[in-house]
């Protein structure tokens, strides 16, 4: 059977310190026996930050291609920003919490950087202007208004989509600059992850959005050196040979390259800003059984120790992540990969180890792939989630991508969404305690109106978003224990400075609790309960 997650374990231990002798101690055996009054104790409860209450539930924006957004290169400003509205309006509506938006598709930039240019992608030509607006800094907040975390997707190396002339690239581009930091493989230019100025420069960027904004997280996708291109070799013997002293072997140069960036960045955002969560979204298969027996029982024609030279496993295993979200974008039973084959192996590697498992999901492929039929069912996404609750390891789910969740086909998300996001839950708190507390909610104040029961609340300090609890008082009038502050009893999470809700479904015999969220997505203690009208 599958072993409880420690990182559960340390998250409910701070939250029993936090909470003091409040919190869950004052709900024992002996309090079912005979109902106390509620009061104090109740506002001095902290729920754990943990999963199921918080649970990632994700999609990926893609902007490189104009996959998703924006939806073609050159829009105005308006245009851009409304489309990214939408895209997060129908997150909400379709019971997730986080987006993992594309920033940096091809060394150039969603935000007003010193260090690379404008991405043509959204402006349309590298390196123009943006129009008066920072498009970061409107991502980022647009996010926070709704309650959704905002993951920055950056891409550690790829230089062009198409083509291998530096000149088609901005004038200042630092890749046309420096083009002994380039080589040509594949119809595409890359940076040579061999050269270590190369490194120094993409952590640069990637430091300077993290501290230049106030985003969730730090994220790669799956490529690091690119995937093998049948009659070629990656040219770097120029580098190897510049750099290589100490390696016999080229394979374990260069993913000695790639853990130095991994290891490197993961020191540099702890140290800037710890809450930030760094994580990496890999090819799900490390390596196959046949390969090494520490591999997943499986056939993939690609390894990412081998053909990517990212050692996922090693990434895991020295905590240089936060996070890991492989991509399992196979149906389970499927032969050479099965779903159901890979889970299993990714829950084994982060067990003993403080780095979240979230799985990357196929969406995709519904309705549309014929590598299996499986994706030809609509409830097989739905089989997906079923079969991570089997492995409290999982904590949460990535969809690729908002167009593909939008799509709907097969009609499967109304399907998925009923039977596990039919209740909201908070973004993963993954850096419990690495930013400030803040300020209960006051005054809590609830009216009957003909759209349901109105809340509304006072707040101190800074904008705070919100987590609002509906109890049902079937135990007492008024009477609300801290460990009824769970996944079921959360009705709504709410964004930065939203201090009133309408509840469509609550009556008079429900209470309602209200905390706020800091930064790090850790909840203050509870307010004092409102029976609602």
């Amino acid at each position: 059977m599958p072993q409880q997650h420690p990182r559960r374990r340390t998250r409910a231990a701070l939250a029993l310190t936090l909470s003091l002798s409040a919190g869950l101690a004052l709900t024992g055996a002996a309090s079912h026996a005979a109902p106390a009054p509620t009061g104090p104790p109740l506002s001095s409860c902290i729920p754990a930050p943990e999963a199921p209450l918080h649970e990632m539930r994700g999609v990926w924006i893609a902007s490189v291609a104009n996959i998703d957004w924006p939806s073609q290169p050159g829009l105005s400003p308006e245009e851009a920003q409304a489309e990214l509205e939408a895209w997060y309006d129908e997150a909400l509506a379709s019971g997730l919490n986080s987006v993992v938006v594309q920033v940096r598709p091809t060394a150039d930039t969603f935000w007003p950087s010193e260090l690379e240019p404008s991405s043509a992608w959204l402006t349309g030509e590298q390196g123009a202007d943006f129009g008066g607006w920072d498009p970061m800094e409107f991502a980022v907040e647009e996010a926070h208004a709704r309650g959704l975390d905002f993951h920055a997707w950056f891409n550690p190396y790829r230089v062009t989509l198409t083509g291998t002339d530096p000149t088609a690239l901005a004038e200042d581009h630092p890749a046309r600059v420096n083009p002994d930091w380039t080589v040509a493989y594949g119809g595409k230019l890359y940076y040579d992850p061999g050269v270590p100025a190369v490194r120094e420069h993409t952590t640069a960027v990637i430091m300077e959005a993290v501290e230049r904004y106030d985003i969730d997280g730090v994220h790669f996708d799956d490529y690091f050196y690119p995937y093998p291109v049948a009659g070629e070799e990656f040219p770097d013997d120029a580098s190897f040979a510049a750099y290589g002293d100490g390696f016999s072997d080229r394979g374990d140069w260069r993913r000695d390259n790639v853990n130095q960036l991994i290891e490197g960045l993961h020191q540099q955002i702890e140290a800037a800003k710890p809450h930030v969560a760094f994580g990496v979204s890999p090819f799900a298969v490390w390596r196959n059984a046949g390969t090494d027996p520490e591999g997943s029982d499986t056939t993939a024609g690609a390894q990412t120790y081998d053909d990517l030279y990212a050692d996922t496993r090693l990434w895991v295993q020295q905590e240089w992540l936060d996070y890991v979200l492989p991509q399992v974008y196979w149906a389970i039973g499927f032969e050479p990969a099965a779903y159901d084959v890979l889970v299993p192996w990714w829950s084994e590697q982060v067990d003993g180890t403080d780095v979240a498992l979230w799985i990357g999901q196929a969406t995709y492929k519904v309705g549309t792939s014929t590598q299996s039929p499986e994706w030809s069912d609509p409830q097989e996404m739905v089989r997906h989630l079923d079969l991570n609750e089997d492995y409290p390891q999982v904590t949460g789910d990535v969809y690729f991508s908002a167009k593909d969740v939008r799509a709907n086909r097969l009609d499967h998300w109304p399907l998925l969404q009923q039977a596990h996001y039919a209740n909201p839950a908070l973004p993963p708190a993954l850096n419990p305690g690495t930013t400030e507390e803040v300020e209960t909610p006051t005054g809590l104040r609830t009216a009957r109106t003909a759209e349901g029961t109105r809340l509304s609340w006072s707040h101190a300090g800074d904008d705070a978003g919100f987590a609002v609890y509906r109890v049902d008082d079937a135990r007492g009038p008024g009477r609300v224990d801290c460990d009824d502050l769970d996944a079921d009893s959360l009705v709504a999470v709410l964004g930065d400075g939203d201090t009133d809700w309408v509840d469509p479904e609550g009556d008079k015999h429900d209470v309602y609790v209200v905390t706020a969220l800091s930064r790090d997505n850790t909840q203050s203690p509870a307010s004092k309960p409102k029976r609602g009208r």
